[in-house]
């Protein structure tokens, strides 16, 4: 079966590397991913899926049907990127899809481009290949993931799947792992301090004093996950007799902190230095806002996305490494760092939301995400692409081994 799979690989390597490229010169700021839809639908109606659908949040949605109606494995990527900064500031155009010394460099084009396009043609490769499945092959490029805690990803789970009457079993993210099987990273969430008095000097004053304390050693920045907090200068607004000022942070989520005990100690440590003041209402809250997705439909997104993992040893894990290993493609576990603040994956909506056990398995290096001069080598794309196929046969497709994917 591998030995199929690698040969038919070598036929869709260029393919699969201009598409990707073709992603990188299609511009999808996160809410505005329209063109970069209309590209994936149309690529997967070429690459041969059973059903191809935008759902209503935006999402484009490739299905290839199994033989029984479970399991569904979900692959996803996101479509949207960040803003690329400044012109000039590049060594390259940032939508110029480049291919230079065997890498495509382009904003997007590690996070997560790349992994997007190993992702649809891991299923064009099992359709190429001849090799039937026993569940179902979900693939989703999704919207607005930069620009909130995973938006597409929330309604494809909440509504368009069940619509269709699938449930994913389990999912792998297309982020950048360089070809590594990951299984978790910590999380963040903003959070809004909101004070309010009937006396600007007393409110400015403790504003103030707040601002100053997240910015040195003390209670607010007490342990190493505070330490990542983000203090702008407060804004003030006027209430009709009364004034509010909002100090704006971000602060580092670790696996098993609650959102409500963050809170509750910061509202807390506010508290105490509003007391001299004593007239000055605290509140404490993750941030919310409403966004308007490209398509016209608005939601409400509460700016905080949880830290998640699944054990290492997990039956989707070990049924990912012995394919991996099967199909000799290197088998490296681990973990996303995130080194910069505010960034994540949609596994944290899949595994926390909706239960979904979720790995990460994608072309790129973590550090080119949201970078400048961002690239992905065009060998670790063809690399996914056989890669994501043996791991989707393996928990999809017809057993070759003696065991069945229903054992998960």
């Amino acid at each position: 079966m591998y030995d199929i799979l690698r040969g038919k690989a070598d036929g869709l390597k260029r393919d699969a590397i201009r598409f990707a490229g073709k992603l990188v010169r299609t511009p999808s700021l996160s809410l505005g991913e329209k063109d970069a839809a209309d590209l994936v639908l149309q690529q997967m109606r070429e690459v041969g899926f059973d059903k191809v659908l935008r759902d209503d949040y935006g999402n484009a949605v490739g299905i290839m049907f199994g033989r029984r109606a479970e399991p569904t494995l979900l692959l996803n990527s996101h479509m949207d990127t960040v803003d690329p900064g400044p012109d000039g500031s590049w060594d390259t155009p940032p939508f110029g899809g480049v291919v230079k010394n065997g890498r495509l460099h382009g904003v997007g084009a590690a996070d997560c481009k790349g992994g997007l396009a190993a992702q649809i043609y891991a299923a064009a490769l099992l359709k190429r290949s001849l090799l039937p499945l026993r569940g179902n092959l979900v693939v989703t490029a999704t919207v607005a993931e930069e620009n909130g805690a995973s938006v597409g990803v929330q309604g494809l789970l909440e509504n368009t799947l069940p619509e269709l009457k699938l449930r994913p079993t389990f999912a792998i993210v297309g982020e950048p792992t360089n070809l590594g099987l990951y299984y978790g990273h910590d999380g963040w969430m903003e959070i809004d301090i909101r004070m309010e008095s009937g006396n600007p000097f007393l409110l400015n004053d403790t504003a103030r004093a707040v601002l100053l304390d997240c910015g040195r050693d003390s209670d607010l920045r007490a342990d190493r996950q505070v330490q990542a907090l983000e203090t702008p200068e407060p804004v003030f607004e006027d209430l009709g007799g009364r004034r509010r000022g909002t100090i704006r942070m971000m602060r580092r989520l670790s696996e098993g902190e609650s959102d409500a005990s963050v809170l509750g100690h910061i509202h807390h440590e506010v508290d105490l230095l509003a007391q001299p003041a004593q007239a000055v209402a605290v509140e404490v809250a993750v941030r919310e806002e409403n966004q308007r997705l490209y398509n016209g439909r608005t939601t409400t997104v509460r700016r905080i996305s949880h830290a998640w993992s699944i054990d290492p040893f997990h039956p989707l894990m070990e049924r990912a490494r012995q394919a991996l290993s099967a199909a000799h493609c290197e088998v490296r576990p681990g973990k996303w760092a995130l080194g910069r603040l505010g960034m994540g994956t949609a596994g944290a909506c899949m595994l926390k939301q909706f239960q979904v056990p979720v790995i990460g398995y994608g072309p790129g290096h973590e550090e080119q995400a949201h970078a400048r001069n961002e690239f992905v080598e065009c060998e670790n794309i063809a690399q996914a692409v056989y890669g994501t196929a043996a791991i989707v046969h393996s928990l999809v497709g017809i057993p070759v081994y003696g065991w069945t994917a229903d054992e998960i």
